[in-house]
């Protein structure tokens, strides 16, 4: 794999960073505290004045409660610098919506149906939808302790059949999940013909927690 090559002459327009920190709390919940920046290098123009360059355009942030079953406890919002500042953060912490809801069950569906167009803000509602993987990634190694990345060692990894490596019939899945990988069907039977062993050589060691 290769990014295409990048132009000399190609000049900074804008910058967006997310930040996701989760933390585990001394009664046994989480929380996981997401950030999005946006900045400019240069003086912009806003409808309700001008935004100095390097100063943000949008510092939003989102914060969460979970519990080791992946369920949204407790939820809500911050809007620190927008465009509109008396009218961006008027939504009534629409955020809290997102209490209830379970990260692994139908996450990203259920933010679009509470929080889509007028109901919340794009950004933070773009920001949510990060919260699962970073959630599964945090509790790599705690929550899930056993070797293949379960809670229990008779549970089937979650991970598989979630990214194109830790597809259930490849080679990761043949390697590191024997007990779950499921043989291809001959391409004979399908007409199709299974992916080359290569595509998935060499995995890092982390590579079983990814979702």
């Amino acid at each position: 794999m290769a990014l295409p090559p990048a132009s000399p002459q190609r000049q900074p327009r804008h910058r967006r960073l997310i930040e996701l920190d989760v933390y585990e709390r001394d009664d046994g919940l989480w929380e996981v505290d997401a950030k999005l920046t946006d900045t400019k290098p240069f003086d912009l123009p806003l409808k309700t004045g001008m935004r100095a360059a390097n100063v943000p355009v949008h510092e939003l942030l989102l914060r969460i409660v979970v519990d080791t079953g992946f369920n949204v406890l407790d939820a809500g919002s911050q809007s620190n610098w927008v465009p509109y500042p008396d009218h961006c953060g008027q939504h009534g912490d629409a955020y809290r919506r997102l209490v209830g809801l379970n990260l692994l069950s139908n996450f990203r569906g259920e933010i679009k149906k509470r929080l889509s167009g007028v109901l919340g803000c794009t950004h933070l509602s773009e920001l949510a939808q990060l919260l699962p993987t970073a959630v599964v990634q945090a509790f790599a190694g705690t929550v899930f302790r056993s070797a293949d990345g379960s809670q229990a060692t008779d549970t089937r990894p979650f991970q598989l059949d979630r990214c194109h490596a830790l597809r259930s019939d490849g080679e990761v899945a043949r390697l590191y999940y024997p007990r779950w990988y499921q043989r291809p069907p001959s391409a004979s039977a399908e007409g199709l013909t299974p992916a080359p062993a290569s595509v998935c050589a060499s995995p890092s060691p982390t590579a079983e927690q990814a979702p």
